[in-house]
């Protein structure tokens, strides 16, 4: 299991290797924030003066390089780190700039990372009084790992391809304004989006990973993804006496070029399972139309009154197919159809949308306010598809349409009271209520198979009560409580399959086969921030909630309601800061998390398992100011995540993370001059992956320079 979370946890963990000379910001900013001892005072006011000739440096320049070194799986490492194997360096950070005229500004920023494909530059022209013009570029590339799974009884391991997936994202924009005095101001951007690459996939293929045995899910699949996207911009807002008054309007215009590409049956020995590629082709392309308007006016003291309109339309045609072939992006052969596919596919919906938000803050009370809001919501859509069918017979054609209109209704109200010394009170209420309708018709052929009307309403509301307390001046807490409820109701008034439970099940009972879904959740948190002393400061956080899922089917069934999902969260995080003397600070962190979900599936098969995602990680960073120009930062990182995994390979596909992990760094900066400083890091990571059978384990090195200069 891969957690987004623990990525941005080991970026900050990493951010002094991708940017050099900061490492030394904090014990800067804690000898400044010290009170300097009567026998430094020539440093100081040495330092002082150091300082003030720094600001009147401009221009700077950072250049970086470095390079990592991994023995185990490369692709692990890369989506975890989000760096590449090998060398890297380039232009970390530059920035120039010029005075035009007594009110004008030219400012050029630059970024260029070799290797790691990190690309920006940025010019800027400003004038007060009249206006801007700016452009730029940036791309930049992220990592992911496309192994396939793991199948313990026989320790087989699909990895069919190169796993060290890339993908590439950027965006080209060029935006102006103009700010004249008592004028509107007017405001043009457009932007140019792409997207290009591979990443994984969470589908993946079948496989029999120890010959004629039990077929599992565990043959690996990837994205590959070609998008891009334009986008033309402009807005206008206005004060007239206490109005403030905008309106803008957006176009956006898109394709898609997306397939997901997976090999079924690899090394079969069955002959019916014949080893095979399917690429699942989906094109899209759409255009947006959007126009919006809002006012702001604060009538007094006591009242403020805002509004928007938005209306939107949507429109888009779609093609794509899923062909079975001997490689990937091969042309449809009947012969190779070994699954369910299509081809030809054509079609494409319209959808048209108007939004209308009011939101009224009142303050009645010097201590007392009250902010009613209302929000309406009202969408219409309408779908059509065609494509043949291949795979079950002779090739088929299929059509389908269908037609969808939603109204929602959402009202809150907050209230916040500060009329008690040393207290915050505030209690939030909101409440959704929705109706809308679906249509659809589907064909094989001209023989009609499906033809479903269904009517649904939902009822949300969420109630959130908190308090903030500071009974000292170095101690304060936080409670915050909510109860969030959703009822959705199903009514199918027109359906041509059936969902009695006397009859031989339907293949086509979803989706009008549920009649209610509630979902309710309930979440305590708990925040105290305290500093017993002035060089130690302590941060605690409990946070608990638990959803439960209750799903009710078609009486027709003769099923009843049942609590289809429940699951339970509790989160643990522990923040200490100690900074003993001016040279020396120390951090630590500590959370756990021990989450679950439980389901009554689990009762009558053991191919589904209760779903745990239990984990705690630790956190530990102190830095030593060496002198006045010498500052040391070392880091250590530990990750842990157990009792998720269970070998369930006999009856299903084994899911739940049981890994560990270890990171150390360590950096140098050196200030060579007032505007010049060097810095130097050093980390080891290590990684092991139970779950994988070891084969996503990784050691690796990372050895860090840059040279920062300031003109």
């Amino acid at each position: 299991m891969k957690k987004r979370n623990l990525t941005r946890i080991q970026r900050t963990a990493l951010a002094g290797m991708v940017i050099g000379g900061l490492c030394g910001g904090l014990p800067t900013a804690l000898k400044a924030a010290e009170a300097t001892p009567k026998a430094d005072a020539p440093k100081a006011a040495e330092k002082s003066a150091a300082e003030a000739e720094l600001e009147e440096f401009t221009h700077w320049l950072e250049l970086s390089a470095g390079g990592v070194s991994i023995d185990g799986n490369r692709a692990a490492f890369q989506q975890r780190h989000q760096l590449t194997q090998g060398a890297f360096g380039g232009i970390e950070d530059a920035h120039w700039e010029r005075k035009l005229g007594k009110t004008g500004f030219l400012k050029l920023d630059g970024r260029a990372l070799f290797d790691q494909h990190d690309y920006q530059i940025k010019l800027e022209v400003t004038k007060e009084k009249l206006g801007f013009l700016r452009g730029g570029y940036k791309q930049f590339r992220t990592w992911s790992d496309g192994s396939g799974g793991f199948f313990p009884t026989t320790g087989a391991w699909l990895d069919l391809f190169d796993d060290a997936l890339a993908l590439d994202r950027g965006e080209a924009w060029v935006e102006g304004g103009l700010t004249l005095k008592d004028l509107p101001t007017l405001t043009f951007k457009y932007t140019h989006q792409f997207r290009d690459g591979y990443k994984d996939s969470t589908s993946w293929g079948f496989a029999q990973p120890f010959g004629a045995g039990p077929v599992r899910g565990i043959s690996p699949s990837f994205l590959d993804i070609d998008e891009t996207r334009d986008i033309f911009q402009a807005d206008m807002r206005h004060t007239i006496g206490k109005t403030l008054l905008g309106s803008g309007i957006r176009y956006d215009t898109s394709k898609t070029d997306d397939a997901r590409k997976m090999r079924r049956w690899p090394n079969s020995v069955v002959p019916l399972n014949v080893d095979s590629r399917v690429t699942h082709r989906d094109i899209v392309w759409s255009d947006v139309l959007n126009a919006h308007a809002f006012t702001e006016t604060r009538f007094n003291e006591k009242v403020f009154l805002s509004s928007g309109y938005s209306f939107t339309t949507l429109d888009t045609d779609l093609s794509g197919s899923r062909i079975y072939g001997n490689d990937y992006d091969a042309g449809y052969v009947p012969a190779l159809a070994t699954g369910l596919g299509f081809y030809g596919l054509t079609g494409g919906s319209k959808m048209k949308e108007h939004v209308v938000n009011l939101n009224l803050m009142l303050t009645p009370l010097k201590d007392f306010t009250v902010t009613p809001s209302l929000r309406i919501n009202r969408m219409g859509a309408d779908s059509w598809s065609w494509f043949m069918q291949t795979g079950s017979g002779p090739d088929t054609p299929q059509s389908a349409v269908s037609e969808r209109d939603i109204l929602d209704v959402t009202e809150q109200l907050e209230l916040r009271y500060t009329g008690i010394t040393n207290w915050v009170l505030y209690a939030r209420g909101e409440w959704t209520q929705g109706d809308g309708d679906l249509t659809e018709a589907g064909a094989a052929g001209i023989l009609p198979t499906i033809n479903r009307y269904s009517e649904d309403s939902r009822e949300i509301q969420k109630y959130t009560a908190g308090a903030n307390w500071y009974p000292l001046r170095n101690l304060n807490f936080d409670a915050q409580y909510y109860h969030k409820r959703r009822r959705n109701e199903y009514g199918h008034v027109i359906d041509s399959t059936s969902n009695s439970g006397s009859v031989p099940i339907s293949g086509n009972r979803y989706p009008a086969y549920v009649t209610n879904n509630d979902f309710d959740t309930d979440d305590v948190n708990l925040r105290m921030t305290f500093r017993p002393f002035q060089k130690l400061s302590l941060v605690s956080r409990y946070d608990f909630q638990v959803t439960s899922i209750d799903t009710t089917p078609d009486a027709l069934s003769l099923l009843g309601e049942t609590e289809s999902a429940r699951i339970n969260s509790h989160v643990f995080s522990q923040n200490a800061t100690y900074v003993p003397w001016s040279r020396l600070y120390l951090q630590g962190a500590f959370s756990y998390v021990a989450s679950k979900t439980e389901s009554p599936v689990t009762d009558y098969t053991q191919a589904v398992l209760d779903a745990k995602n239990n984990y705690w990680t630790l956190n530990f960073t102190a830095g030593f100011v060496l002198d006045n120009k010498t500052d040391l930062t070392t880091q250590y990182y530990y990750y842990r995540a157990a009792n998720n995994y269970s070998d369930n390979s006999a009856f299903g596909v084994p899911y739940g993370a049981d890994a560990r992990e270890h990171a150390v760094t360590c950096g140098l900066t050196r200030k060579l001059k007032p505007n010049m400083q060097l810095g130097l890091k050093y980390g080891y990571f290590d990684y092991a992956d139970a779950s994988s059978g070891g084969y996503n384990d990784y050691t690796a090195h990372l050895i860090y320079s840059s040279f920062n200069v300031r003109f």
